[in-house]
């Protein structure tokens, strides 16, 4: 059965990702491990879109462990900036760059413009091994709007300025579980464990 009950690496050393995906991805039965335990160092990102650059990391991660690999790759879609920061989401301001360089950059972009609509965007892929030619996809979007003052502590990245009009607040001011009942990655995750559950 696809997935169930095996050891699969998360293509990603992030502690906090790690722990977020293996609760959410729960109900799939799997024992999912961090590329950190495998030193595997994260791959060039060449591709055009989410999924693709999620594919990428998957691969590289399949190849190196030798384990059946998921590969996250998201970010922010504003479309008033043509889409920007989309898959530059994390280096927006630069290679280097911390959030609030990115989160700063993001403002003075969408100073002076109505449109302040904008959507978060999880593509998660599940892969048996490198070469897996029908690899299990899932995606996950988050609507809202980014306001000009970042409001709230918790969550990272874009959250204290991605602002909910349904909840009346920012992602950066929601608790952790009424974050990932609804978060992009949070859907994302869901969708993929479903599909790994019943495989």
């Amino acid at each position: 059965m696809r997935g169930r009950h095996a050891k699969v690496v998360l293509a990603s050393g992030n502690a906090g990702k790690l722990r977020e995906l293996a609760n959410l991805l729960a109900p799939a039965a799997i024992e999912l491990r961090s590329a950190a335990d495998f030193d595997i160092a994260a791959p060039e990102e060449t591709g055009q879109t989410f999924l693709e650059n999620a594919l990428i990391k998957a691969r590289n991660a399949a190849a190196l462990a030798g384990l059946p690999a998921i590969g996250d790759d998201s970010g922010l879609v504003v479309p008033a900036l043509g889409g920007a920061p989309g898959i530059y989401s994390a280096r927006f301001a630069g290679a280097d760059a911390a959030a609030a360089d990115n989160n700063a950059k993001l403002v003075a972009a969408l100073d002076g413009v109505a449109d302040r609509r904008a959507h978060f965007y999880c593509a998660l892929v599940f892969l048996e091994r490198p070469g897996d030619p029908a690899p299990v996809v899932a995606t996950g979007t988050w609507h809202g709007r980014i306001v000009d003052r970042p409001r709230g502590s918790r969550g990272f990245g874009y959250d204290p300025h991605f602002f909910v009009p349904e909840l009346g607040a920012t992602a950066a001011e929601l608790a952790p579980e009424d974050k990932n009942a609804r978060s992009h990655r949070g859907v994302a995750a869901r969708a993929l464990a479903h599909e790994l559950a019943r495989s």
